[in-house]
C-alpha cells in the first residue's frame, strides 16, 4: 500500500529553519551580551586601577612638593646664614685694614717717595704724593705689585703723574713728581680662600702628573 503525505511538508521545514535560525540569533545576541559585559567590566577594572595609581601618584607628587619647597627654605636659609658669616668676617677683617695698608706702606715706599693723602673705598685705596724722580715712582709700583713682597697689596695703577717744582730754601728748587695711584687691598678672607685653593689645585694636579712620571721610570 502506497502512503501519501498531504500535510504542508515545506512550511513545517520552513518554520523549524525559522525557529533554528531566530534561537542562533537569540544565543548569539546573549553570547555578544556577555562578551561586551565582560569586556566593559575589565575597561571598568583597568580605568579604576589607573585612577588609583594616579591618586597615589598626586599625593606622592605633592608629598614631594612640599618637601622640595621646605628644602628651598631651608637652601635659602643656609645662603642667608652663610651671607650674614661673610658679612660679619669681611666686618672683623676690614677693622684691621688700616694697620696692614699702613704698615705695608712703611715697608714699601722707596726713599725719596712721601704720602700726602691716602683715601680707601671698600678694598681700593687711592693715594696721592711727591716722589723725587719718576723712577722712585716705578720703584714704588714694582714693590706694590710683586707679591712675595707686599702680600696685602695688589694691582698698583698709576692714575696720574706731573711734574713740578718745590721750593727748599729763597733760591734752592728742586724738580719733583706729583702722582696718584691706585691700589687693592686684600681681605683676611681673600687670603683663607687662596689658601684653601692651593692644596685642591695641588691635588688636582697631581694625578696628571704621576702617570708621566711613572712612564719616565719605566
Amino acid at each position: 500500500m502506497i502512503l501519501i503525505n498531504l500535510l504542508p511538508h515545506r512550511e513545517a521545514a520552513r518554520k523549524r529553519k525559522r525557529e533554528m535560525f531566530f534561537i542562533s540569533l537569540g544565543i548569539a545576541a546573549v553570547i555578544g551580551g556577555l562578551i561586551c559585559g565582560a569586556t566593559y567590566s575589565w575597561y571598568l577594572a583597568q580605568i579604576e586601577a589607573q585612577q588609583g595609581r594616579n591618586k597615589f601618584l598626586q599625593t606622592e607628587i605633592a608629598r614631594l612638593d612640599a618637601q622640595i619647597k621646605s628644602i628651598a627654605a631651608l637652601q635659602s636659609e643656609i645662603s642667608a646664614l652663610k651671607a650674614r658669616q661673610t658679612a660679619v668676617e669681611n666686618l672683623q677683617g676690614d677693622r684691621n685694614l688700616p694697620v696692614y695698608l699702613l704698615s705695608e706702606l712703611v715697608k714699601q715706599l722707596p726713599d725719596g717717595v712721601y704720602i700726602n693723602s691716602i683715601k680707601q673705598e671698600n678694598q681700593v685705596v687711592l693715594m696721592t704724593g711727591i716722589a723725587q724722580s719718576n723712577e722712585r715712582v716705578a720703584e714704588l709700583l714694582r714693590n706694590l705689585g710683586d707679591a712675595e713682597r707686599s702680600p696685602w697689596l695688589r694691582k698698583p695703577d698709576l692714575v696720574e703723574i706731573t711734574a713740578s717744582t718745590v721750593k727748599l730754601t729763597a733760591r734752592d728748587q728742586r724738580r719733583v713728581s706729583n702722582f696718584s695711584m691706585r691700589t687693592e687691598i686684600r681681605r683676611l678672607s681673600d687670603e683663607k680662600a687662596s689658601a684653601a685653593s692651593a692644596p685642591a689645585s695641588r691635588a688636582a694636579s697631581a694625578p696628571a702628573s704621576s702617570p708621566a712620571s711613572s712612564a719616565a721610570k719605566i
